[in-house]
């Protein structure tokens, strides 16, 4: 007799449909699994044989054959533990065999029949809804996967639940979707003292999603300007909070089956390495830019980190998405994010202060700035100085526009741009602008463009830098409330793309 389960393995973001197959057959006692299934899941056996036995459920003596289906395709995880027990119980007629051939099922079963919580349920619950079946999980994984909405999802606390409820003794209650997580306050674009070049470019980079690059000695405020981009970035949409969680519950940072409207902000060290910022490692886990898709992606001290891992950034930022490559699969995750760099002028940081400077300057600083390529540097849109403030400035009281401001400036342009590209599949901002749509939407008047032309042969603009310079006219345009791309807007772009260097 065999009886048949579902659940999932997991490529990337995607779930893709798993058939677990119970065969019993005459011959020695033996329990087999195959289908290409790693460490974690070969020991199901083991813990579905304890956990079965703690319901005073005794395994036939027979030959247990499992397979997990397709075949070729790899299995990993613990979360393989309870189909494999519901394809068991079914194929031993102890629950209906066409209501779990209804179900997808994930969960990982401890020795005394406990569910233990897995990572992946929200991409599992997204898999359940396409094939119109009910996802069954443990409880603490309900409120994070009845977040899609488009499909039942029942949690159980152990596994005896899950047998009353298939033998209809106690029906499991569907799951309600976890609380919206509040978002983080306290950090104010006010408290900054000064830097108002910065602030500006600032609310460009979170306006039209731009790359930004600050460079200023020790002290200055990059880090605390970087921490408040945060507060004038618009809340996530719901499209885009269920992207970005659904890669935060493969990576397991879900909490309580909590979803967060707040963009991520993550702020790796210099010191992490190429799998840990781009993803891989057993697993292939999505790296610290997918972990920032539809947020900001904050590298303090760029120069020091590894120049592959720097290198490494600038297909995603281009494309959007990040494959992680292994000898028998190639693993896509989303990379959607806003970089926001900062960098020391030298190595000793003070090559602009001649009282403190090393007696290398200009040469060090060359050689430090050098660590960052030329096509990575053509990648960022903003370049600012951020010059160290005054000490007197220090003791004046908080001054200029707070994050509220600035931030309702920012969601208006959002929303310019939400409207310009309804239809378009792949532009969301206009930093994605690209092609035709570029030429339509970011075309200049004639004064703007006559500037653009002279800047581009005098400092030599690639392409690249061309193209993202109309860009950020673009959202500065947009800030500014006009439909119009003219000269202004053009000449405070071009501002923005020479401060730091002319590569590009």
């Amino acid at each position: 007799m065999v009886a048949r389960a579902f659940t999932v393995a997991f490529e990337g973001v995607e779930a893709r449909l798993v058939e677990v197959q119970c065969a019993l057959s005459p011959g020695m006692p033996a329990f087999h699994l195959v289908g290409l299934p790693d460490k974690a899941v070969s020991e199901a056996k083991e813990r579905v044989r304890a956990a079965m036995n703690a319901l005073s459920i005794a395994l036939p003596s027979k030959r247990i054959t499992v397979n997990l289906s397709p075949a070729d395709l790899p299995k990993e995880g613990s979360h393989f533990d309870l189909p494999i027990a519901l394809a068991l119980m079914a194929a031993l007629e102890i629950i209906p065999k066409d209501e779990v051939e209804g179900t997808i099922a994930l969960g990982e079963l401890a020795l005394d029949g406990r569910l233990i919580p897995v990572i992946g349920a929200l991409p599992a619950a997204m898999c359940a809804a396409e094939e119109d079946k009910v996802l069954l999980c443990p409880k603490a994984c309900g409120a994070e996967a009845a977040w899609v909405g488009a499909t039942q999802v029942l949690g159980a606390a152990s596994l005896h639940e899950v047998l009353r409820h298939y033998t209809n003794q106690s029906v499991l209650s569907p799951a309600e979707a976890g609380e919206v997580v509040p978002e983080a306050g306290g950090r104010d674009l006010r408290d900054v003292k000064g830097q108002e070049r910065a602030k500006r470019a600032l609310e460009i980079a979170a306006a039209g999603r731009h790359h930004f690059l600050m460079v200023g000695t020790p002290g200055s405020g990059k880090s605390m300007l970087a921490a408040r981009l945060s507060s004038i970035l618009p809340p996530l949409s719901a499209v885009e909070a269920l992207e970005t969680s659904m890669i935060h519950s493969l990576a397991g940072l879900l909490t309580e089956g909590g979803i967060s409207r707040a963009r991520p902000f993550r702020e790796p060290h210099h010191t992490a390495s190429m799998a840990a910022i781009v993803g891989g490692g057993k697993g292939a886990k999505p790296g610290e830019i997918s972990l920032a898709h539809n947020g900001v992606l904050f590298m303090d001290e760029f120069p020091e980190f590894p120049r592959a891992v720097l290198e490494t950034l600038r297909q995603p930022i281009e494309t959007g998405d990040v494959v992680v490559a292994r000898a028998n699969a190639h693993i896509r995750y989303p990379a959607r994010f806003l970089l926001v760099a900062a960098a020391n002028p030298c190595k000793c940081g003070y090559m602009t202060d001649p009282a403190r400077a090393c007696a290398r300057v200009p040469v060090c600083g060359e050689e430090y700035l050098g660590r960052i390529s030329g096509p990575m540097m053509d990648r960022f849109d903003l370049r600012v100085e951020v010059p160290p403030v005054a000490y007197s400035d220090l003791d004046l009281p908080a001054s200029g526009e707070t994050s509220a401001m600035v931030a309702a400036r920012v969601a208006a342009a959002r929303a310019r741009q939400a409207l310009r590209f309804q239809g378009h599949a792949t532009a969301r901002v206009n930093a994605d602008l690209e092609g035709s749509l570029l030429e339509a939407t970011a075309n200049p008047d004639a004064e703007g463009r006559a500037l653009l032309v002279r800047v581009a042969e005098r400092f030599g603009l690639s392409a690249r830098g061309y193209h993202r310079v109309l860009r950020v006219a673009r959202t500065i345009a947009d800030l500014d409330g006009s439909e119009a791309v003219r000269h202004p807007h053009i000449a405070e772009a071009v501002s923005f793309r020479l401060t730091v260097a002319a590569k590009g």
